[in-house]
């Protein structure tokens, strides 16, 4: 597919208008045209701070021509992602509408015709909207021309345990933007019954300003944010402010940030300008993210997110999948072979031969997938799809449908991890006893100078990777013997020494060293070949202790023959970089060595999703029960550096550290079973502040 889309006269990058996956679904389907009718709808819906701002929303209804009040259909409700509007859901609505589900595609909040600024799906602007008309469709409110439903299922009791008299048996489904906005309605509105996100985020201060270093265990989320993604964030915003030009709500205004929160254009710009995300603009874009309010989504979740997306990783979907299944919500978790980066499905994967139809479902592993879904989630049929864990293998061969190129198992992760240590400058070793001393220097530049290139966002994956000589450290393995399948997300720890950075500590993120690592596939033509072109973005403000890298998740096949090799490099044209330059070593020894981990995955740690029976998985037990007092310890790297400290909760304190401890209890009890995000915010002796987030899973109390 093209990655520039024409659409109403002006280029958009397709990657940013986000689910073309949706426009793929059907094209050209062939469905009769008597199967359904189209009705386009205003509505007005009322969003915002206690409600109190009113914005019309458009939509298209489509009936199936036997849903009658006698004879009632399912629903869905469906969104454009970020830049597109209702049309673009078209296809996918025809489907679905052409077998037997009652489909209301509306243009999201600031685009495609409907009025209001863009609210980066907020709970409160946009899933209040969504959760608006889920009560259209059950009846409970009309159109603006007085259009109302009453021919959708009714649910007698919604999940939180309540009836509502205008509860319709409905769930979402949509991609990007459009996939996030059915976190924030199903965190508004128990009446949701399931959702498909696609695409999509868990933490979007992660996703445009990430940091992969010294994250919090099984967290996107830095308490203080990473690199600014110049080119995905220089796309986004420029196609929000395009959007405002034919937005109603904003004809004939002049603003600083048109049809955007003015936070959004103040704290991008303010990320791009110094490299770092400032604390309020990380908490916006947080607070707008589905980490926020986690324990909210109780709800049957099929998540499927691309492994060729440098938007919105993998580790995105891991660590909502990983929270939701904490919690026992329902989950399914597909990586795909497409995303924002490239956006065509595999052949047989999801594609125009896709109807959607049952009984049979798809010809593709995809649409089955999605048939499946919905079918047993809002229609009832009997057959549940399984909770499992699947992921596209792009190094399996096959032809028609792509189940076969898929991997399956019970739960992620899969397979073991293997460790590579780095030994002397250049080399990684299989074995710890073979590290020898050395140091790898290099340069890391001022002002986020390119000296490495992996991709250009959202418009090419083609360009030659490339690295400037003496602006990083490169470790590589021998020859693999064998196939290396790694699936997962690799890791790393290594030692960084930067002086210049020790010195300017009191800068804050404008000192901090900011560097790239990623994980090249080299071949023994030459070739270099970085997975997807995914990379690992570091911004460091402590380098006492060796550094925690997690990368993007990867699904990748490392040939016999090929070498593996680390690198580490001083920028990236597609991130804001280092704001003072300075020589960058990196140290080991055989005391203390630098490791690369790789969670690799023999064929004979999963099935294939052809023939493979595979149990749904199970979540851990549900009788357990919490010890609700609690001692917290400052992590090491901070001890003696704090001036004071406390635990929050939400906004409340819960306890605040002695002056010269490193210790606090907490008490818990009270608070409802489920996840317990706990917040030690720091005052450290050099001025700064810094977050660190705690995670627990409360069962019932132990006493």
């Amino acid at each position: 597919m093209d990655t520039l889309a024409a659409r109403g006269g002006r280029w958009r990058a397709a990657g940013l208008v986000a689910l073309i996956a949706l426009l793929v679904l059907a094209v050209p389907a062939v469905v009769r045209a008597e199967s359904f009718t189209v009705q386009t709808l205003h509505f007005t819906v009322h969003v915002g701070p206690n409600g109190g701002q009113s914005c019309d929303v458009i939509g298209d209804l489509y009936r199936p021509a036997d849903a009658t009040a006698q004879h009632p259909d399912p629903a869905v409700l469906t969104t454009n992602g970020f830049g597109g509007s209702k049309n673009d859901q078209a296809p996918l609505a025809r489907q679905l509408a052409a077998n037997g589900y009652v489909v209301l595609s509306y243009s999201g909040l600031g685009f495609g015709g409907s009025g209001c600024t863009i609210e980066l799906d907020s709970p409160e602007w946009d899933g209040a909207a969504a959760s608006q008309l889920v009560t259209f469709l059950g009846g409970g409110s009309a159109a603006t021309d007085g259009t109302t439903v009453d021919y959708v299922i009714h649910d007698q009791m919604a999940h939180n345990g309540v009836h509502y008299a205008d509860d319709p048996r409905v769930g979402m489904i949509g991609g990007s933007y459009g996939g996030e906005v059915q976190f924030a309605a199903a965190e508004q509105d128990p009446r949701i019954d399931t959702i498909v996100p696609i695409i999509t985020w868990n933490d979007l201060s992660y996703s445009l300003t990430p940091n992969d270093a010294n994250l919090p265990s099984g967290s996107v989320s830095d308490p203080v944010g990473g690199l600014a993604k110049y080119e995905w964030a220089g796309l986004f915003t420029a196609d929000g402010l395009l959007d405002g030009l034919s937005n109603p709500d904003l004809a004939g205004e002049i603003s600083d940030c048109p049809n955007f929160d003015p936070r959004v254009c103040s704290g991008l710009i303010g990320a791009l300008l110094t490299g770092a995300p400032s604390d309020d603009t990380v908490a916006l874009l947080r607070s707008d993210s589905v980490v926020s309010y986690m324990q909210n989504i109780r709800i049957p979740t099929l998540l499927m997110q691309g492994e060729d997306d440098t938007l919105f990783n993998l580790n995105e979907a891991v660590a909502t999948y990983e929270a939701l299944r904490a919690q026992f919500t329902p989950v399914k978790m597909v990586w795909q072979s497409w995303g924002h980066s490239h956006s065509t499905p595999a052949p047989g994967e999801l594609g125009p031969d896709d109807t959607l139809t049952e009984p049979n479902g798809s010809s593709t592993y995809e649409g089955t997938t999605l048939v499946q879904w919905l079918g047993h989630y809002l229609k009832g049929n009997p057959a549940a799809p399984s909770l499992d864990f699947t992921f596209f293998r792009p190094w399996v061969s096959y032809t028609g449908d792509a189940s076969v190129a898929y991997g399956r198992t019970g739960t992620y992760p899969v397979g073991h991890d293997q460790s590579l240590y780095l030994s002397g400058s250049s080399s990684l070793v299989s074995a710890a006893g073979g590290v020898t001393a050395g140091t790898a220097s290099f340069l890391a530049p001022a002002l986020g100078a390119p000296t490495s290139l992996t991709e250009i966002s959202g418009l090419s994956q083609s360009v030659p990777t490339f690295d400037l000589p003496g602006t990083y450290a490169e470790y590589e393995t021998p020859p693999v013997a064998a196939n290396t399948d790694v699936i997962g997300i690799p890791t790393a720890t290594v030692r960084i020494q930067a002086l210049v950075q020790n010195l300017t500590g009191g800068l804050g993120a404008l000192g901090d060293l900011a560097l790239v690592a990623k994980i090249y596939d080299l071949s023994p033509s030459g070739a270099i070949t970085l997975p997807d072109r995914l990379v690992a973005p570091l911004r460091i403000a402590d380098l006492q202790d060796p550094v925690q890298i997690e990368f993007p998740g990867i699904v990748h096949r490392f040939p016999a023959g090929d070498r593996i090799a680390l690198v580490i490099a001083g920028g990236d044209a597609a991130y804001r970089g280092n704001n003072v330059p300075a020589p960058v070593s990196i140290v080991t020894s055989p005391s203390d060595p630098g490791v690369l981990q790789l969670p690799v995955a023999p064929p004979g740690s999963y099935g294939a999703v052809v023939g493979a029976r595979v149990p749904p998985a199970r979540g851990p037990a549900k009788v357990c029960a919490s010890n609700r007092t609690l001692t917290l310890h400052l992590r090491a790297r901070y001890r003696g550096r704090v001036r004071s400290a406390r635990v929050m909760l939400g906004t409340r304190t819960l306890a605040v550290f002695r002056r010269g401890r490193d210790s606090v209890r907490i008490n818990l009890e009270g608070l409802p079973v489920g996840p317990a995000k706990l917040r030690i915010v720091m005052r450290l002796r050099n001025g700064r502040t810094v977050v660190d987030v705690r995670h627990d899973t409360l069962c019932a109390s132990s006493r």
